[in-house]
């Protein structure tokens, strides 16, 4: 079963198929390490080998995007679940079915994606600062976004708002509402030659 580490870290020895397709479980001691943004399994607990041993693999959280049974898709392994992991699923196997559903919950909480809500402290702050920045006696300047062949377009709503932003020395607060927009308008490649293309879950006001 995982277990908590003094660390705070869920450990656990699971059997992992380290070369795809091989069919070959090999027993290893799993370490999950939601500080260091990382899973990681040695040959054995890190504390029965030599100090400094090296892990036998490291898998990025942010690269799992989904972890769930695999006992259909694997019927020779028993408890096995697959771990998606960018291009290629890791098939694992637990010690029994309770082991199997706890280490699929563990990781799945530890990778999941999650959006802040309205009442939340760090949205609270953010409101706040927003508020902070705007000056007295102004009001806000509000975009309208359209998805237009793909790409995000923010167009002021309002030109009235934006003319008095603009006058009486207030060009520097336009600006500063420019810096909060959740888009930017992209530009795409000379010749359109798409490299990539698809979604993806963006965390951060950062572009």
């Amino acid at each position: 079963m995982p277990y908590v580490d003094r660390q705070n870290r869920i450990c656990g020895f699971l059997d992992i198929e380290e070369n795809e397709n091989s069919g070959k479980f090999l027993r290893r001691y799993f370490i999950l390490d939601t500080r260091e943004d990382s899973l990681v399994w040695y040959m054995d607990n890190p504390q029965n080998l030599p100090s400094g041993s090296p892990p036998v693999g490291v898998i990025k959280l942010t690269y799992i995007s989904k972890v769930s049974d695999a006992t259909k898709l694997r019927p020779k392994a028993e408890f096995c679940f697959v771990m998606n992991a960018g291009m290629r699923k890791y098939f694992l196997q637990a010690n029994d079915q309770q082991d199997l559903v706890e280490w699929v919950n563990v990781l799945n909480k530890a990778t999941k994606i999650t959006v802040p809500k309205q009442s939340d402290p760090l949205c609270q702050m953010d409101n706040a600062n927003r508020q902070a920045e705007s000056p007295s006696g102004k009001k806000q300047v509000s975009y309208r976004t359209e998805i237009v062949g793909g790409v995000p377009i923010i167009t002021p709503t309002q030109k009235e708002e934006i003319s008095e932003c603009s006058e009486g020395g207030d060009r520097n607060y336009l600006k500063r509402s420019q810096s909060h927009l959740p888009y930017y308008t992209a530009k795409h490649p000379p010749d359109n030659a798409i490299i990539k293309a698809g979604y993806c879950v963006k965390q951060g006001a950062v572009v």
